[in-house]
């Protein structure tokens, strides 16, 4: 039995993995044309490369359809209740980078902290008759940040293109995004609450714990993880 790993398919991320890999004696090249989505693994025996986009890499590990995948770890987060049950994390690949934040409108001076949005949460819906809007596309981490700091009065609305152009278009009021350098949203004239950081994600190397894992697949992990020097937890 092969074991799978699954890499992003296009883009910088997936230079990045390949290089990653390529520096620990592993070489990893997408075969056939962009459009294909098939790949080789070349350095060590048994593993077969599946390229997948990033999104769609934490439910195919969350099913068990591939035993390793490369993906951000704020995906992960946000798409996999109860994550650490179904994945564990192998290796931050320090790349990636980018931060999961809250933002308001830049005008809004008397907003700077948590606490200050659930007052103003609770003030808008006093004036407006509904809940605040915050746009974002990760749901599951938001919500959770959000209740664990005690903003109440919000409600979330999904935003899967550009999330800092909602308030301009006047569907949201405030957004939850991911932030690598905060030029896209000075341009548009928003402002991270100074305690609105989220999550700081970066590419990691997880391991699905819904795999199956016959002694094949085990022997060719160890052999995996001897060659790029990580640790496997011990309650594989």
């Amino acid at each position: 039995m092969m074991l799978k790993i699954g890499v992003p398919s296009k883009g910088r991320l997936m230079e990045k993995t390949f290089d990653w890999f390529g520096q620990r004696g592993i070489t990893m090249r997408q075969t056939g044309n962009d459009r294909e989505y098939s790949g080789a693994v070349e350095g060590i025996g048994g593993v077969e490369l599946v390229l997948l986009s990033a999104g769609e890499i934490p439910r195919e590990l969350s099913a068990g359809r591939i035993h390793l995948g490369v993906t951000g770890s704020d995906l992960v987060r946000d798409k996999l209740a109860d994550w650490p049950a179904q994945v564990a994390e192998l290796a931050p690949l320090g790349f990636g980078h980018a931060d999961l934040i809250i933002a308001v409108p830049a005008a809004w001076i008397d907003v700077d902290t948590l606490d200050d949005l659930d007052a103003a949460a609770a003030a808008f819906r006093a004036a407006h008759g509904h809940r605040l809007r915050i746009a974002t596309k990760y749901h599951r981490l938001v919500r959770d940040f959000l209740t664990a700091n005690g903003v109440a009065d919000y409600q979330l609305v999904d935003s899967q293109g550009a999330t800092e152009g909602t308030i301009r278009n006047l569907t949201a009021e405030a957004i939850a995004d991911i932030t690598s350098t905060g030029e896209t949203l000075r341009a548009n004239h928003l402002k991270v609450l100074s305690d609105g950081l989220i999550h700081q994600s970066q590419a990691v190397l997880f391991l699905s714990r819904n795999a199956d894992w016959p002694q094949a697949s085990r022997a060719t992990l160890a052999a995996l993880a001897a060659r790029l020097a990580i640790p496997l937890p011990g309650d594989l």
